[in-house]
């Protein structure tokens, strides 16, 4: 998190000047879009899985649905897990930037006082906006809470998938510990591994709207910078 030279208070002066800087690397890029990719894909084949399609006559060769919908979700937890390891990975080695969602200074005064700020900024409270180069305290807290649902869909999903195939297999070996967590019953993992699937799509939704409202309302581009690196204050 790092502050832009605008304290919220009203803008000075009538003219315009557009300033750029160049925020989020390459791999951050990459992984941020394909985490969404993974989770439209989680989302939608994990809710068949927990309801799935009623069963229709024929050869079961040629309707084959639900495995091609297992094999979509399994793959899509595949590459989401990597992913997240690549990510965090670049955490060490990439820009200040790319360890805000990992260290979130919740022990810091003026953290708190610039996430209430924003908090009030998102009621409409506040008039006017602080910018940030990278994230602000609310986005960088909400990034960060991500991450750990990320992680806990990828262990308790391990699970559920090493218990499919059997207790021999290296999923069951690395992941089946988490049944046990949750009391040696795999359902209740699967309650809450479908609670954490709701969680994060709420979480998209939110995660949307606040990147849209700011593009437009705190003049700072927010999913444009997403994709080419570079985020642009039009002050």
């Amino acid at each position: 998190m790092k502050g832009y030279g605008f304290d919220g208070s009203a803008p000075q002066g009538i003219g315009r000047k557009v300033t750029s800087v160049y925020v989020y690397e390459a791999p951050v890029r990459l992984w941020h879009w394909v985490t969404v990719l993974c989770i439209i894909t989680l989302s939608l084949t994990g809710y068949f899985i927990g309801k799935p399609l009623p069963s229709v006559p024929g050869e079961a060769t040629f309707l084959f649905v639900m495995g091609y919908i297992r094999f979509a979700h399994f793959t899509a937890g595949y590459i989401l897990a990597i992913g997240l390891l690549v990510r965090i990975y670049w955490a060490f080695v990439g820009n200040s930037h790319a360890r805000e969602i990992f260290l979130v200074p919740i022990w810091d005064k003026q953290w708190w006082g610039e996430f209430f700020f924003e908090l009030r900024w998102y009621l409409f409270i506040e008039r006017y906006p602080k910018k940030y180069i990278g994230h602000n305290p609310i986005g960088q807290l909400a990034m960060a809470s991500f991450i750990w649902a990320a992680i806990f869909m990828i262990f308790s999903g391990f699970a559920l998938y090493g218990e499919g195939l059997g207790t021999k297999s290296w999923a069951y070996s690395w992941f089946g510990w988490v049944i046990d967590v949750f009391g040696g019953n795999s359902l209740t993992v699967h309650n809450w591994h479908r609670l954490g699937m709701w969680s994060i799509v709420l979480f998209v939704m939110i995660h949307v709207y606040a990147a849209i409202r700011e593009d437009i309302m705190s003049k700072q581009s927010m999913v444009s910078t997403m994709i080419s690196g570079f985020r642009m204050f039009k002050d």
